[in-house]
């Protein structure tokens, strides 16, 4: 079944593979990103559309009934309290599709990774 599998060559081609309403939200989840890490790169991992800055840096995907978003764990657990209201996991969170997603939240959760990724690339290299 393998030869099933959809692929997407770029975020413009995964975003346009939605229905108006959701594109419209993956845009504008897209601009807060970029907004929060302009340094950052788009990409396709896992299948999803990927910001990366000295490694992967957020994911976000849309599904039936949710936008996922995938700061990875601590993203989420620096942002349990405000993530409460909404369904979320270790590395996860979901705004429902029906509703507006919490851009400013993802705008300080973006920063937030960017700021750790930023500290370890630093780390690392101050290591070797």
């Amino acid at each position: 079944m393998e030869g099933n599998k959809i692929t997407f060559d770029s975020i413009d081609d995964y975003i346009s593979k939605f229905p108006p309403h959701v594109q419209e939200i993956l845009e504008t989840v897209r601009m807060v990103i970029k907004e929060a890490a302009p340094d950052a790169k788009e990409k396709i991992s896992y299948q999803m559309p990927t910001f990366a800055l000295h490694g992967n840096l957020v994911h976000f995907a849309a599904f039936k009934n949710h936008i996922g978003f995938y700061p990875g764990p601590n993203g989420i657990s620096e942002f349990e309290h405000e993530l409460s209201a909404y369904k979320h996991a270790k590395g996860s969170v979901q705004f429902p599709i029906e509703k507006s997603p919490p851009y400013d939240l993802i705008s300080r959760i973006v920063k937030f990774r960017v700021a750790e990724n930023t500290e370890r690339a630093a780390a690392k290299k101050n290591k070797n």
